[in-house]
C-alpha cells in the first residue's frame, strides 16, 4: 500500500528544490519571460550545486538515472532490497523536485542543465552500460514531427544501419532544450514496413555532423525554455547509441519505447501541480487582501462565491497531486503504471489550466496585469496539458486500459 508520508530524505530534497525556486527562479521569472531565448545564466550556478550534491551523495537529483543506477560492485541486489518493503526512490524524488521548481518557474525548470526530459527517457530504457555512458549528459527528447503531434506511432524519421553506424534522416519540431542540451534522444523507425514495432530511440550528440538546429519557436508560455526545430540529414552516430535492444519485436510492438512515458508523464503532471499550487497561493493572498474569507469550517455554499470557487479548485489540485504521487510510487516499486501515469497527466494538465485561468479571472485587474505572475502561470500551464501527450490522448489511453481494448480497436 502506498504511504503518502514522504520520508525525511525526500523532504530534504524537496526543501532544497523549493529554496532554489524561491531564491533563483521566482526573482528571474519575469525577466526571462520578457527576454525569450536568452539563456538563463543563473542556472549555471544551480547546476553546479546540484552536481556537487549528487556526487557527495547528499541528493540524488542529477543526471539521467531517474531512480536507476548501474549496479556497482558490492552494492545490494535490487530485488533483495524490494523484498524489504515499499520504496520511495528516484521517480518520487524527481517528481517532488519538478513540483517544487515549477512552483518557481516551469520554463526555467525545463532549462536546468542535465535535467532534460531525454534524461528520463535514458533512465527508462537504457542498458546499464549505456547508463554509465549517458548518465551525466544533458538530454533533450525529440519525438514530434511536422506531420504529427500526439500520435507517436506516426514517426517518419528513419534510422538506417550502415556498418557500425546508424544514419538518421528526418525533421523534429518542438524539441524542449533542443538548442542547449548536449544530446538529443531521437525517436526514429528502423524499418517502416514493420510499423510501430520498429520505432526506436537513439542518443545523438547535438554537435553530431548532419544535425542542424534550424529554428527556435516563439511561444505562448514557458518562454525561458528554448523550443527548437532540428533536422537530421545523413546524421551518423555509433551503432551502440540505440537505447535498449536493437531487435524489432513485432509481438511486443511499441511497448518498449513507450515505456519512456511511464516515467515522464508523472513528472509533467507534477509540473502542472507545482504551477497550480503557485497560482492558488497567490490567489489566496489577493482574495484575503480584498476581504474575502476562505473557511474550512463552513459549507462552501455559505461562503463568498470566490471562496467557494477557491475551495473547489483546491480540492481539484489535491486530487491531481495524489494521482501524481501514486504514479511515481508505482514506478519506484516496479509496478506497471502506464494507466496511472496517463491518469495523473490527464488530471493534472486539466487542473493546471483550469486553476490558473480561473485565478486570473478571480483576481480581476491584478490577475490580468503583470503586477503578479498569475497571467504568466496561465500562459505557462497550457503546454503542460499538451506535451507528453495531449488531454485527449491521455483519456484515450485510460479508456483502452480500463476497457481492455487495443489501439486498433479503440481509436
Amino acid at each position: 500500500m502506498i504511504n503518502l508520508e514522504l520520508p525525511k530524505k525526500l523532504r530534504a530534497s524537496a526543501n532544497q528544490a523549493h529554496q532554489v525556486a524561491a531564491e533563483i527562479f521566482r526573482p528571474a521569472s519575469r525577466k526571462y519571460d520578457l527576454a525569450e531565448h536568452d539563456y538563463p545564466t543563473e542556472l549555471d550556478t544551480m547546476a553546479a550545486m546540484i552536481e556537487g550534491l549528487s556526487d557527495s551523495g547528499t541528493a540524488d537529483i542529477s543526471g539521467a538515472t531517474g531512480g536507476r543506477k548501474a549496479k556497482g560492485e558490492g552494492e545490494p541486489d535490487t530485488h533483495a532490497a524490494e523484498l524489504l518493503g515499499n520504496t520511495n526512490g528516484g521517480n518520487m524524488s524527481a517528481l517532488m523536485n519538478a513540483l517544487e521548481t515549477c512552483w518557481g518557474d516551469a520554463g526555467l525548470m525545463l532549462s536546468i542543465p542535465y535535467q532534460g526530459l531525454g534524461n528520463a527517457a535514458i533512465a527508462a530504457v537504457a542498458t546499464d552500460e549505456q547508463l554509465s555512458r549517458f548518465g551525466k549528459v544533458w538530454a533533450a527528447m525529440a519525438i514530434t514531427e511536422p506531420s504529427f503531434g500526439s500520435d507517436s506511432a506516426a514517426v517518419t524519421t528513419t534510422a538506417t544501419l550502415d556498418g557500425d553506424e546508424w544514419v538518421l534522416n528526418g525533421t523534429k519540431i518542438f524539441v524542449t532544450a533542443g538548442s542547449r542540451a548536449t544530446h538529443i534522444v531521437v525517436w526514429a523507425t528502423v524499418d517502416k514496413s514493420l510499423g510501430r514495432a520498429a520505432i526506436k530511440s537513439f542518443v545523438v550528440p547535438r554537435d553530431a555532423k548532419g544535425l542542424t538546429v534550424s529554428r527556435l519557436e516563439h511561444k505562448l508560455g514557458i518562454k525561458a525554455s528554448d523550443t527548437a526545430e532540428i533536422r537530421f540529414e545523413d546524421c551518423r552516430i555509433p551503432k551502440d547509441n540505440i537505447l535498449g535492444s536493437p531487435e524489432v519485436n513485432v509481438e511486443k510492438g511499441f511497448a518498449g519505447v513507450m515505456q519512456t512515458f511511464d516515467n515522464t508523464r508523472p513528472l509533467v503532471a507534477a509540473m502542472a501541480v507545482g504551477v497550480g499550487r503557485a497560482a492558488l497561493e497567490e490567489l489566496r493572498k489577493v482574495l484575503e487582501d480584498a476581504g474575502v474569507e476562505i473557511s474550512y469550517d463552513k459549507p462552501a455554499n455559505n461562503q463568498h462565491a470566490a471562496a467557494a470557487e477557491f475551495l473547489r479548485m483546491e480540492a481539484d489540485w489535491e486530487s491531481a497531486y495524489l494521482l501524481s504521487l501514486r504514479a511515481a510510487w508505482m514506478a519506484d516499486n516496479k509496478k506497471p503504471n502506464s494507466l496511472e501515469a496517463s491518469m495523473s497527466k490527464a488530471k493534472a494538465g486539466r487542473m493546471g489550466t483550469d486553476v490558473t485561468l480561473k485565478a486570473v479571472e478571480l483576481a480581476g485587474a491584478t490577475g490580468y496585469s503583470q503586477r503578479t505572475l498569475l497571467e504568466k502561470w496561465a500562459r505557462d500551464s497550457k503546454i503542460l496539458d499538451i506535451f507528453e501527450g495531449t488531454q485527449q490522448i491521455q483519456q484515450l489511453i485510460v479508456a483502452r486500459r480500463v476497457l481492455g481494448l487495443s489501439s486498433d480497436k479503440l481509436k
